[in-house]
């Protein structure tokens, strides 16, 4: 009985496994165009390439268990090589349908996803753009500034009155200037007639001080040359 169930339960497991197989061969196929190229359906939303994505996932777990079952079944056969080359091939065909799946959805997710930054790019330019209006119009006007008309020239030159009141002003000046020079000048004045005084003093002791000399001088001499006829006349007998 056990040997009966278990060659019942291996023969069910291998019908399963053909089914499988033949859907997804059938599948397969059915994706490729007629120059084997994989027709993949547009994406029209982000939740559909999200829900694609997740089905390629499966789809491609799915087909590399479906390989791996399959090639342990045709190394139980006598034609081991053909047997894997089709279960090469099938798993290929999946995995290129797939391939092209993954890769719409992808792009689609990426064209989407610059289409909204773009959208909120305009969005905050015109956003800056209003902004920049509503401060601009809550601006104050400006104050128009009233130059006031520059005075009249004076005339060129100077009245009479100006220049009697510069005059007076000299004269005034030098009169003061005068005054604070007279004792300054009064003091020159008296300090050179004492340097006269002094040089005349200081000459005339000079003058004395030769004549006493000289005077001197000549007594010494006649006082020699008496001494010296004395001396030259000899005594009378």
């Amino acid at each position: 009985m056990k040997i009966m169930a278990k060659k019942l339960y291996q023969l069910a497991t291998g019908v399963a496994l053909a089914l499988a197989l033949s859907a997804c061969a059938h599948q397969g196929s059915a994706a490729l165009d007629e120059v084997g190229v994989p027709q993949v359906p547009a994406t029209l939303s982000v939740e559909e390439a999200d829900a694609k994505l997740k089905q390629v996932a499966s789809e491609r777990e799915a087909a590399e268990n479906e390989f791996a079952a399959r090639e342990l079944e045709c190394y139980g056969k006598f034609f081991v090589n053909s047997c894997l080359d089709k279960a090469k091939e099938k798993r290929r065909q999946i995995l290129v349908r797939l391939r092209a799946v993954e890769a719409e959805a992808n792009h689609f997710k990426r064209a989407e996803s610059v289409r909204l930054r773009d959208i909120d790019l305009a969005r905050t330019q015109e956003d800056a753009r209003l902004d920049a209006e509503q401060r601009a119009a809550a601006l104050p006007k400006p104050v128009k500034v009233v130059t006031p008309e520059p005075a009249p020239p004076k005339p060129e030159g100077k009245s009479v009155a100006e220049r009697e009141a510069e005059h007076a002003a000299k004269v005034k000046k030098l009169a003061a200037e005068e005054a604070a020079e007279a004792p300054r000048r009064a003091a020159r004045e008296a300090a050179f007639a004492r340097k006269q005084a002094d040089a005349v003093a200081r000459q005339k002791r000079v003058a004395r001080r030769l004549a006493e000399r000289q005077a001197e001088a000549d007594a010494k001499a006649a006082k020699a040359a008496a001494s010296a006829a004395a001396v030259a006349v000899p005594p009378a007998k």
